[in-house]
Protein backbone atom coordinates (compact mmCIF):
# COMPACT_ATOMS: atom_id res chain seq x y z
CA UNK A 1 0.00 0.00 0.00
CA UNK A 2 1.40 3.31 -1.09
CA UNK A 3 -0.72 5.05 1.33
CA UNK A 4 -2.25 4.88 4.79
CA UNK A 5 -5.17 8.26 4.75
CA UNK A 6 -7.93 6.70 3.71
CA UNK A 7 -8.57 7.55 -0.34
CA UNK A 8 -12.43 8.47 1.15
CA UNK A 9 -13.12 9.46 4.45
CA UNK A 10 -16.17 7.08 6.28
CA UNK A 11 -19.30 8.66 6.51
CA UNK A 12 -21.62 9.91 9.06
CA UNK A 13 -25.37 10.95 9.24
CA UNK A 14 -25.00 13.29 6.34
CA UNK A 15 -23.24 11.47 3.67
CA UNK A 16 -24.64 7.79 4.57
CA UNK A 17 -28.07 9.22 5.10
CA UNK A 18 -30.76 8.03 7.61
CA UNK A 19 -30.60 4.31 6.61
CA UNK A 20 -27.59 3.62 5.65
CA UNK A 21 -26.26 5.89 9.44
CA UNK A 22 -28.57 3.15 11.30
CA UNK A 23 -27.09 0.06 9.53
CA UNK A 24 -23.30 1.32 10.18
CA UNK A 25 -24.48 1.51 14.16
CA UNK A 26 -25.92 -1.82 14.08
CA UNK A 27 -22.70 -3.47 12.08
CA UNK A 28 -20.20 -1.15 14.32
CA UNK A 29 -22.13 -2.25 17.52
CA UNK A 30 -22.30 -6.54 16.04
CA UNK A 31 -18.23 -6.02 15.10
CA UNK A 32 -17.23 -4.79 18.46
CA UNK A 33 -16.40 -1.17 17.47
CA UNK A 34 -17.77 1.99 17.80
CA UNK A 35 -16.83 2.64 13.49
CA UNK A 36 -16.89 -0.28 11.55
CA UNK A 37 -14.64 1.91 8.59
CA UNK A 38 -16.06 -0.80 6.28
CA UNK A 39 -19.52 -0.18 6.57
CA UNK A 40 -18.83 4.10 7.22
CA UNK A 41 -17.23 4.01 3.97
CA UNK A 42 -19.44 1.74 1.78
CA UNK A 43 -22.43 2.92 3.04
CA UNK A 44 -21.58 6.50 0.91
CA UNK A 45 -23.19 4.12 -1.57
CA UNK A 46 -26.77 4.82 -1.29
CA UNK A 47 -28.83 1.94 -2.21
CA UNK A 48 -25.82 -0.01 -3.89
CA UNK A 49 -24.51 -0.53 0.04
CA UNK A 50 -28.05 -1.98 0.89
CA UNK A 51 -27.90 -4.74 -2.07
CA UNK A 52 -24.18 -5.33 -1.21
CA UNK A 53 -24.90 -5.91 2.45
CA UNK A 54 -27.98 -8.43 1.74
CA UNK A 55 -26.07 -10.34 -1.01
CA UNK A 56 -23.17 -10.59 1.35
CA UNK A 57 -25.03 -11.47 4.43
CA UNK A 58 -26.37 -14.46 2.09
CA UNK A 59 -22.74 -15.72 2.19
CA UNK A 60 -21.56 -15.06 5.66
CA UNK A 61 -23.52 -15.32 8.43
CA UNK A 62 -25.81 -17.14 6.02
CA UNK A 63 -24.48 -19.30 3.86
CA UNK A 64 -24.79 -23.24 3.98
CA UNK A 65 -21.40 -23.88 4.68
CA UNK A 66 -20.45 -24.12 8.30
CA UNK A 67 -19.12 -20.83 10.34
CA UNK A 68 -16.39 -22.68 10.89
CA UNK A 69 -15.27 -23.14 7.31
CA UNK A 70 -16.92 -19.95 6.39
CA UNK A 71 -14.08 -18.24 8.86
CA UNK A 72 -11.18 -20.10 7.23
CA UNK A 73 -12.29 -19.09 3.61
CA UNK A 74 -12.03 -15.60 4.24
CA UNK A 75 -9.20 -15.96 6.14
CA UNK A 76 -7.00 -17.70 3.85
CA UNK A 77 -8.35 -15.47 1.34
CA UNK A 78 -7.47 -11.89 3.46
CA UNK A 79 -3.85 -13.74 3.96
CA UNK A 80 -3.23 -14.07 0.43
CA UNK A 81 -4.45 -10.89 -0.35
CA UNK A 82 -2.43 -9.20 2.47
CA UNK A 83 -5.96 -7.81 3.75
CA UNK A 84 -5.27 -6.08 7.04
CA UNK A 85 -8.61 -5.38 7.90
CA UNK A 86 -10.47 -8.54 6.68
CA UNK A 87 -7.72 -10.33 8.70
CA UNK A 88 -8.23 -8.46 12.39
CA UNK A 89 -12.09 -8.03 11.95
CA UNK A 90 -12.24 -12.15 10.67
CA UNK A 91 -9.83 -13.20 13.59
CA UNK A 92 -12.21 -12.09 15.91
CA UNK A 93 -15.18 -13.68 14.39
CA UNK A 94 -12.80 -16.85 13.33
CA UNK A 95 -12.38 -17.55 17.42
CA UNK A 96 -16.28 -17.42 17.49
CA UNK A 97 -16.48 -20.11 15.07
CA UNK A 98 -13.73 -22.62 16.40
CA UNK A 99 -11.01 -20.28 14.59
CA UNK A 100 -7.70 -20.72 17.29
CA UNK A 101 -4.34 -19.61 17.15
CA UNK A 102 -2.80 -22.72 16.08
CA UNK A 103 -5.58 -23.14 13.25
CA UNK A 104 -4.76 -19.81 12.39
CA UNK A 105 -0.58 -20.69 11.97
CA UNK A 106 -1.73 -22.84 10.20
CA UNK A 107 -4.21 -20.75 7.51
CA UNK A 108 -0.70 -18.77 7.03
CA UNK A 109 1.05 -21.33 5.89
CA UNK A 110 -1.70 -22.69 3.48
CA UNK A 111 -3.52 -26.22 2.35
CA UNK A 112 0.38 -27.88 2.83
CA UNK A 113 0.30 -27.34 6.35
CA UNK A 114 0.46 -30.28 8.12
CA UNK A 115 -2.76 -30.79 10.20
CA UNK A 116 -5.58 -30.13 8.08
CA UNK A 117 -8.11 -32.42 7.52
CA UNK A 118 -8.56 -34.18 4.11
CA UNK A 119 -11.68 -31.90 3.60
CA UNK A 120 -9.83 -28.75 4.98
CA UNK A 121 -7.16 -29.10 2.31
CA UNK A 122 -9.67 -29.73 -0.14
CA UNK A 123 -11.45 -26.52 0.53
CA UNK A 124 -7.90 -24.18 1.27
CA UNK A 125 -6.34 -25.55 -2.17
CA UNK A 126 -9.43 -24.03 -3.83
CA UNK A 127 -9.34 -21.02 -2.29
CA UNK A 128 -5.70 -21.05 -2.99
CA UNK A 129 -6.47 -21.68 -6.84
CA UNK A 130 -9.21 -19.16 -7.32
CA UNK A 131 -7.61 -15.97 -5.76
CA UNK A 132 -4.32 -16.94 -7.37
CA UNK A 133 -5.48 -18.71 -11.11
CA UNK A 134 -9.33 -17.18 -10.79
CA UNK A 135 -10.22 -20.81 -11.48
CA UNK A 136 -9.61 -24.45 -9.56
CA UNK A 137 -8.62 -26.96 -11.85
CA UNK A 138 -10.09 -30.27 -12.43
CA UNK A 139 -7.93 -32.40 -9.79
CA UNK A 140 -8.72 -29.86 -6.89
CA UNK A 141 -12.39 -29.51 -7.58
CA UNK A 142 -13.06 -33.25 -8.19
CA UNK A 143 -11.12 -33.47 -4.39
CA UNK A 144 -13.66 -30.82 -3.36
CA UNK A 145 -16.27 -32.40 -4.89
CA UNK A 146 -16.54 -35.54 -2.51
CA UNK A 147 -16.62 -33.57 0.44
CA UNK A 148 -19.38 -30.92 -0.73
CA UNK A 149 -22.78 -31.02 -2.45
CA UNK A 150 -23.71 -28.89 -5.92
CA UNK A 151 -24.95 -25.85 -4.01
CA UNK A 152 -22.18 -25.73 -1.28
CA UNK A 153 -19.79 -26.31 -4.12
CA UNK A 154 -21.44 -22.72 -5.54
CA UNK A 155 -20.84 -21.14 -2.56
CA UNK A 156 -17.42 -21.64 -1.54
CA UNK A 157 -16.92 -20.21 -5.59
CA UNK A 158 -19.13 -17.20 -4.44
CA UNK A 159 -17.88 -16.64 -0.99
CA UNK A 160 -13.93 -16.71 -1.75
CA UNK A 161 -14.50 -14.30 -5.14
CA UNK A 162 -16.81 -11.94 -2.31
CA UNK A 163 -13.92 -11.58 0.24
CA UNK A 164 -11.11 -11.29 -2.20
CA UNK A 165 -13.28 -8.85 -4.05
CA UNK A 166 -13.65 -7.18 -0.44
CA UNK A 167 -10.04 -7.33 0.43
CA UNK A 168 -9.24 -5.46 -3.02
CA UNK A 169 -12.09 -2.41 -2.40
CA UNK A 170 -10.61 -2.24 0.98
CA UNK A 171 -7.46 -1.66 -0.06
CA UNK A 172 -7.83 -0.03 -3.32
CA UNK A 173 -9.61 3.14 -0.93
CA UNK A 174 -7.55 2.29 1.97
CA UNK A 175 -10.03 1.58 4.55
CA UNK A 176 -8.53 1.66 7.82
CA UNK A 177 -8.24 -1.31 10.28
CA UNK A 178 -11.08 -0.49 12.78
CA UNK A 179 -9.78 0.62 17.01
Amino acid sequence: MVTTKPRIEPGRLRELGPVNWVAWQVLSRAAGTPDAHLFSTLGRTGGLFRGWLHFSGRLMPGGKLRRYETELVILRVAHLRDCEYETDHHIRLGKRAGVTREILDRLREGPEAPGWSDKERALLTAVDQLVRTRDIDDPAWTTLSTHYDEQRLIEIVLLTNQYESLASTITTLRIQTDH
